[in-house]
């Protein structure tokens, strides 16, 4: 059976023809968003605050990855405008 050529459906894996399955996966997310394969292959966004506990070095503050619970409104925006 050829695989599906909609543009609406997934394209289902086939091992033997992987190379042809990853770029219509590939289109197939971008055409979802510019920026889904960026997720997929660098991960999720992450929210960041500086860690007022480290010292600074090099005049750049620590960073580290904030708790859900410390998003603010604009921290949510960021988040769902790249799902």
């Amino acid at each position: 059976m050829a695989p599906s050529t909609s543009s609406n459906k997934i394209p289902m894996f086939c091992e033997e023809e992987y190379d042809d399955w990853k770029i219509r996966t590939q289109t197939y997310l971008a055409a979802l968003d510019d920026d889904m394969w960026f997720v997929i292959t660098d991960g999720p966004i992450k929210i960041m605050k500086a860690n007022i506990a480290v010292a600074v070095s090099r005049g750049a503050p620590h960073m580290v990855q904030k708790s859900r619970y410390e998003w603010t409104t604009e921290d949510k925006r960021k988040v769902t405008s790249t799902m």
